[in-house]
């Protein structure tokens, strides 16, 4: 017998939705029903938006389960049925004409637990759906090639397939035996019936290859032609060229921001006299262990550096500061900037000025892990998050300020001042950082994970944590393929993504606990045929930082899922964090994608992401109906953190948080700009426009400080969004903090969180308030 289950079995009833869910991460199930007459199951339609599923075993059952996928806007569903003399009945809401609702069943009978098959059914009509298919054995990491059998509950079902991670169409080909899978790849299938709606498609990613160990990489590998690496034996006038051309060719907002350039400027220990602008796609960083190791006196800036951009800085995006010390030349430092910014491990010996030299407004940054000794001043900030950082003092802010884990930051005044303070960041792990030891090697040092964190981590000395050389990295360069890159992966190398732009004709899978993906100057993963990007197993420590990922011209269902449906694993003390990883949608290329982000796995940390549906950009890149894209983040997992989330534009629910016990610190967001008329954009509740941020109906814990939410409804100023956070009334669900803004009074939110708060005003003024419930 299946240990797991054996043990799963003994803890009794109590734990059998967990169980069930166990099972399915594992890639498990329970023993199938005894026999065909075992139980007898039903749908139903009790409403037009609501099926009810009902299940009656021949003998009784001291608990059902049921499992379902389907609802528009929600991951899998684990759901304990209710008994009524006998017969175990669950109600699905939110459900539309046309929704495919595929389920299964969990029952005791006697003791042990199954199983069944998957079941389907359209909603409107009444019409049955074809089971969808299930893959022998399931996806996962394989050390030799595999031999895949796929099936479907459905007798007489016709199952087709693709092995490239695309969706399966009509023109594939038909499954007709047992396929092999010899390298990592990911199979998709649908079946289908005639007279039967067509099942959900089903999907497989398997990794082939052993993983007992990376094949040796150079301790001092070629970074390729987009990395500046700068020596304090080199002379200024050299290094500042350098930083100078690299700068004019980055600078230009209209001709620079969608461009394809990618760069990254690295400093070895030692000390700088310059001074680098940052411009679009450049990430700047020192190559010491701890900040103080490389010092620049002069300064590292940004600012409102182009005619076209009025004085304000609301788009500079994607550039990044990291693991420095500068003294700035004229006693402040200058970094106005707007979304996908960070400022890590910074250490400022003198002031911090978030704002452009014309005092123009800024939309929103991130500080983490940094030292500011003079004052941090936002000024003209419309939004900003620190976290786990010491500053002299902090001046100003416009509408939502939030600080976690930082000395020297101000008391709670929100509304006036608008400022929010927790005294600890309740878990954080700073960033992977590429470093060069004390013979000259690179190295990557991987801090530790830190609870109830204040202060930068490396404030007593060196940053806790251990290192891993880069001879355990593949070094991912132009010229490299999704599968040159699976391979690594499968090798059980770690990746060190260099700038650059690249396109996936398979979906990226990382099986392997632990494993680092590091990114400087903004490489850039573009999938193509509409495969998902990248797919991380249920598993321990998974780091990834320093990517954007840029959805393609053919739509894909995700870009980046953590852990396959269903996880319910713990990972409290190695969680996976996704840092500075950012999602883009329209704006370079025309893309496509129903969710950028989907988050399955427990105690994820969520530290500073931007996803982006593009409101601007290149010609014919954005639009209603050009760049598609539902929602930016889907929240699955439980205990999952998220500090520092910006979700702008997309044109359902920007935020879907299922999981339980969630917790958010700092969100920024926009609705989207584009919607043509009300009609279109209604939720399936019926209320007006889709809520910013929400939590599910069966969630009953969950906490967030510090949110914003703002409507310019630009295209069709008539447009108006009933309310912009939408919860569960319990009082396990509280909400701290929180406001809505109507940019220029182009449309309006009617309420802040559910009911509660007022319509917002003309004027761009905000509607706060302090708590809820």
């Amino acid at each position: 017998m299946n240990r797991t289950l054996d043990k799963l079995r003994r803890r009794g009833p109590g734990l059998a939705l967990v169980a069930s869910a166990v099972l399915v991460a594992a890639g498990l199930s329970a023993p199938a029903a005894l026999a065909a007459d075992d139980y007898t199951q039903s749908a139903t339609q009790p409403s037009a938006g609501q099926v009810q599923l009902s299940f009656t075993p021949t003998t009784p059952a001291r608990y059902v389960d049921v499992h379902y996928t389907g609802v528009p806007g929600l991951g899998q569903q684990n759901v304990r049925m209710t008994d009524g003399s006998g017969t175990w009945r669950t109600t699905v809401g939110g459900l539309s004409s046309g929704n495919v609702l595929d389920y299964w069943f969990t029952y005791e009978k006697s003791g042990p637990q199954y199983d069944t098959p998957h079941f389907g059914y359209t909603v409107g009509g009444g019409t049955s759906a074809v089971a969808a298919p299930t893959f022998s054995p399931p996806g996962g990491s394989y050390p030799a090639a595999q031999t895949v059998t796929i099936g479907s509950a459905t007798a007489g079902a016709t199952i087709r397939y693709t092995v490239d991670g695309s969706a399966p169409t009509a023109s594939s080909p038909i499954y007709s035996g047992p396929i092999s899978v010899p390298t990592s790849r990911t199979v998709n299938a649908i079946a289908t019936k005639a007279g039967s709606a067509d099942s959900a498609v089903s999907s497989a990613s398997y990794t082939i290859g052993t993983q007992a160990g990376c094949p040796t990489q150079s301790d001092t590998p070629n970074f390729g032609p987009n990395v500046r690496i700068f020596d304090p034996g080199m002379s200024a006038a050299t290094i500042q060229a350098q930083l100078d051309t690299d700068f004019d060719n980055q600078k230009d907002t209209l001709t620079a921001q969608f461009a394809e350039r990618r760069v990254a400027h690295l400093f070895k220990p030692g000390s700088y006299n310059v001074h680098d602008n940052v411009g679009f796609y450049t990430s700047v960083a020192g190559l010491g262990q701890n900040p103080g190791d490389v010092v620049i006196n002069g300064d590292i800036t940004v600012d409102a550096f182009n005619a076209s951009d009025n004085g304000v800085a609301l788009q500079n995006f994607w550039r990044s500061a990291e693991n420095m010390a500068v003294n700035p030349s004229s006693g402040n430092n200058r970094w106005a900037v707007a979304q996908a910014a960070p400022f890590r491990r910074m250490d400022i010996r003198g002031g911090l000025q978030l704002y452009p030299a014309s005092y123009g407004f800024a939309s929103g940054g991130y500080i983490a892990d940094s030292k500011v000794s003079g004052q941090a001043a936002s000024v003209s900030q419309q939004q900003w998050y620190t976290r786990d950082s010491a500053l002299g003092s902090w001046n100003g802010g416009v509408w939502n300020m939030v600080f976690s884990g930082t000395s020297g930051a101000p008391a709670t005044t929100f509304p006036n001042p608008p400022e929010t303070t927790l005294a600890t960041t309740p878990v954080s792990r700073d960033v992977p950082y590429l470093y060069v030891d004390g013979t000259g090697k690179y190295r990557v040092f991987l801090p530790s994970l830190r609870t109830n964190a204040s202060g930068p981590s490396w404030a007593n000395g060196s940053t806790p944590g251990t290192s891993a050389p880069m001879s355990q990295f593949y070094v991912v360069k132009s010229g490299d393929t999704a599968a040159s890159i699976n391979n690594a992966l499968a090798a059980g190398c770690n990746l060190f993504f260099t700038p650059g732009i690249y396109h996936l004709n398979q979906t990226l899978n990382v099986t392997r606990a632990n494993t680092t993906i590091l990114g400087i100057g903004y490489p850039t993963l573009v999938p193509d045929n509409g495969v998902n990007a990248m797919q991380v197993s249920d598993v321990d420590g998974v780091r990834i930082k320093g990517l954007l990922f840029d959805a393609g011209t053919t739509n894909s269902q995700a870009l980046l899922t953590v852990g396959q449906s269903g996880s319910s694993a713990s990972h409290a003390s190695n969680p996976t964090t996704l840092q500075d990883v950012f999602f883009r949608i329209g704006g370079q290329i025309a893309g496509k994608a129903t969710n950028s982000l989907i988050v399955n796995s427990a105690n994820t940390i969520i530290d500073h992401i931007w996803a982006w549906r593009a409101d601007h950009g290149n010609a014919g890149t954005y639009g209603w109906n050009t760049n598609t894209a539902d929602t930016g983040l889907v929240v699955n997992g439980a205990n999952v953190l998220a500090t520092g989330l910006f979700v702008e534009h997309y044109q359902k629910y920007q935020v879907i948080w299922n999981g339980q016990g969630g917790r958010t610190i700092f969100f920024q967001n926009e609705m989207p700009y584009d919607v043509p008329n009300q009609a279109s954009w209604n939720a399936p509740s019926g209320v007006a426009g889709y809520a910013a941020y929400k939590v599910g109906a069966n969630v009953t814990s969950h906490e967030a400080w510090g949110l914003g939410s703002y409507c310019f409804f630009d295209t069709n100023p008539a447009v108006s969004s009933y309310h912009a956070f939408e919860v569960p009334d319990n009082s396990g669900v509280r909400f701290h903090s929180l406001l809505t803004v109507s940019l220029n009074y182009r449309g309006t939110i009617t309420h802040v969180i559910n009911d509660t708060g007022g319509v917002t005003p003309s004027g761009t003024v905000p509607v706060n308030v302090v708590s809820y419930p």
